[in-house]
């Protein structure tokens, strides 16, 4: 029994990942929208509706399988209602953004049509302007970056800033695999051309940074300066771009949507149909979403303050938790560690692991030195032999001679003298 629900909770995990392998490979062969659409969900409701047999087990009695039957339908047609609804219905995507003041459109002989301000200086003394590249790929401030870099206009430079193909304000693709590195410095030169300037001054930022650097290769000498910050790597023109291949599909609510996860598989797959089955509003709100969620600081988790630690003796669980030596033939590597960390505990004051749960610590006894077994002799063996010469003594007080003796008898006399 506990098997059979086991392998049942892994089908049920497998059943997405099934729907989006069908949906992509529907989209891959040239299916419509409509065709990939319903045979993913067609997969993954087939794939949900066997795990939930296997999960469910089968009663002995009629009236239970019955019972078996009616539940696992009720929850198969809820979730397959629930997960065609947030596949078809497409996400609220924020209005188109507003025009900015002094906002013009390049037509440029490559065919884009590009947003861009221009910032005027009261007098020109600098002959080669300034053009701000933004970041993204596809990601442009338009309103921002002109009223930041606009300042530069002080210094007697023309400014220009202005949406890359495909971002912001400016026009999009109908084939969206006309994007790209190469179709941007083509715009960039063509923007060289139309404002009549023999050379740039380049700002770059993030991608940006990495489209002036292929200008630079492409037009050395069309380049006057160049200020890269924040660049990002020089990648091949073939390799993916970073947003595609690490950001995780998430939804508004930062969990996983059933139509995020089919953008994102149909834009690995192929970005045209992933354009017909969402379009360029959504794709736009799907690409700020990716951003967003890759943008979001990690914050550091404190670090645990160090648990003091007994001094003490080794124990037998200590020798337990040491890693095991390979001895040699004769086993000497394990007794000399052993018999290291005897001595270890002996001399000196050193970090022992704690003491094992449930057992007092025993503490170590500090041991004084021993006193040598031989005396010193008091005198050096270089000092030569000296005579002691007698300290004089004090004399010592005698009583005189005609003192008579304290318990001496008064001498007899025989008569008058």
């Amino acid at each position: 029994m506990a098997g059979r629900m086991v392998a049942g909770g892994l089908v049920l995990a497998l059943a997405p990942v099934a729907g989006l392998a069908a949906l992509a490979g529907m989209a891959l062969v040239g299916a419509g929208p409509e065709v990939f659409t319903v045979v993913g969900l067609a997969v993954f409701a087939s794939v949900l509706f066997l795990g939930l047999l296997l999960c469910v087990p089968r009663p002995h009695v009629a009236w239970g399988r019955w019972s078996r039957a009616v539940l696992v339908l009720g929850v198969e047609a809820a979730a397959v209602w629930q997960v065609s609804a947030l596949t078809l219905n497409p996400l609220a995507v924020p209005p188109a953004p507003a025009g900015v003041a002094g906002q013009r459109e390049w037509r440029l002989p490559t065919g884009s049509r590009l947003a861009y301000v221009r910032i005027a200086p009261e007098r020109v003394t600098r002959p080669e302007p300034v053009v701000f590249l933004h970041g993204g790929p596809g990601v442009g401030d338009l309103e921002g970056d002109s009223a930041f870099y606009g300042r530069l206009a002080s210094a007697g430079f023309e400014v220009y800033v202005y949406d890359q193909l495909g971002a912001g304000r400016s026009a999009r693709l109908a084939d969206p695999r006309g994007y790209g590195l190469a179709r941007d410095v083509a715009d960039l030169e063509a923007i060289r051309r139309t404002v009549r300037a023999g050379r740039l001054n380049l700002v770059a930022r993030d991608y940006g940074a990495q489209l002036a650097a292929a200008y630079l290769a492409a037009h050395p000498g069309q380049v006057a300066r160049a200020v890269l910050y924040s660049p990002t790597g020089l990648t091949p023109a073939r390799a993916p771009s970073r947003i595609a291949t690490s950001a995780i599909p998430l939804g508004p609510g930062a969990l996983p949507h059933p139509r995020t996860l089919a953008v994102s598989a149909l834009l690995r797959v192929d970005p045209a149909t992933a354009r017909a089955f969402a379009g360029d509003r959504e794709l736009d709100a799907h690409l700020a979403l990716l951003l967003r969620n890759q943008a979001r600081p990690r914050v550091p988790r404190p670090r645990a303050r160090p648990r003091p630690r007994w001094i003490r003796r080794p124990g037998r669980a200590d020798h337990a938790r040491l890693p095991q030596e390979r001895p040699g033939a004769d086993g000497r590597a394990r007794a000399d560690r052993q018999g290291r960390l005897r001595r270890r505990a002996l001399v000196g004051r050193h970090r022992l692991p704690p003491h094992p749960p449930g057992h007092p610590p025993r503490l170590r006894r500090q041991r004084r030195p021993t006193r040598p077994h031989r005396r010193l002799p008091r005198r050096p063996a270089h000092v030569p032999h000296r005579r002691r010469t007698p300290t004089p003594t004090r004399p010592r007080s005698h009583p005189p001679a005609t003192a008579a003796p304290r318990n001496a008898r008064p001498p007899a006399t025989c008569g008058p003298s």
